[in-house]
């Protein structure tokens, strides 16, 4: 019933391809070695630290995303708008 629409299994990455090596996650394998520890799932989080995932984000990057596009297409309207609809002058 429904039949079959499609791939059945999502494709997912190698799960070798991940590697904690040289990402903050070594610190924690480190500790958790000196007490006799390790933790086998930890190459399941390297993903976050890779790419685009492991440059941080600063708060000025988010507040002046698109700022420049803003900027401009509101000088543009308000060049139009003194333009085609110039203020009156009133007298008071």
């Amino acid at each position: 019933m429904g039949g079959d629409h499609g791939p059945s299994k999502a494709a997912l990455p190698d799960y070798k391809i991940w590697k904690w090596e040289g990402t903050p996650l070594e610190m924690t394998q480190q500790r958790l070695a000196r007490r006799g520890l390790r933790d086998p799932w930890m190459r399941n989080e390297a993903w976050r630290y890779t790419g685009s995932f492991g440059v941080p984000v600063a708060f000025k990057d988010v507040l002046l995303r698109g700022f420049k596009k803003g900027f401009l297409a509101f000088a543009v309207v308000l060049a139009v708008e003194y333009a085609f609809f110039p203020p009156k002058k009133s007298e008071h």
